[in-house]
């Protein structure tokens, strides 16, 4: 039997094989879009379905309250991003869903003010101050994290509340 001369393949088969490297890079880099942006629709789904709960909670409390003038009926965390006294500890870069976590909680811990007379906010307020200085927020999207109140406002029936936020160190033992 005899054997065909493969010499004339050569350049068939060199570009049969670019042909199919060409293949499966392509395949790779439209994996890696459809995975970044299959992360990018999560993190988003993630995002409005807390904002969702969050605008349940303040309709409902609006609701509750709609006919009392004088109260306190939603509050609004907000997380200041500032540089900082510590330059040798690093601030968190928080994502839109870490962020929404936190605020959720930081909300949640602040819901016994709802209903309150906006005229007695003062001595709550110092209370609030104490209370949620340095909180404690453990494993938050796999991380812990501590706040500091830096201002609380109430304006317009609504409690507003500036917090800064830092990685939580556990202390040596």
């Amino acid at each position: 039997m005899r054997l065909p001369p493969f010499e004339r393949y050569v350049k068939g088969m060199q570009m049969l094989g670019m042909l199919l490297l060409g293949m499966v890079i392509g395949a790779v880099v439209l994996n890696s879009f459809y995975v970044a942006r299959l992360e990018a629709l999560f993190d988003e789904r993630s995002n409005l379905v807390l904002k969702l709960e969050q605008y349940k909670q303040d309709i409902n409390g609006l609701k509750q309250f709609k006919n009392q003038h004088t109260v306190i009926k939603s509050i609004v965390p907000r997380i200041e991003y500032d540089a900082g006294e510590d330059s040798n500890r690093p601030k968190p870069k928080l994502d839109q869903v870490t962020e929404a976590k936190l605020i959720k909680l930081i909300k949640k811990d602040l819901s016994s003010f709802l209903g309150k007379s906006i005229y007695e906010i003062d001595s709550d307020a110092q209370l609030a101050r104490r209370l949620l200085n340095r909180m404690l927020y453990l494993d938050v999207n796999g991380k812990d994290y501590s706040i500091e109140v830096k201002t609380i406002l109430v304006a317009d029936n609504v409690l507003h509340v500036w917090v800064t936020v830092d990685y939580y160190t556990k202390p040596p033992s």
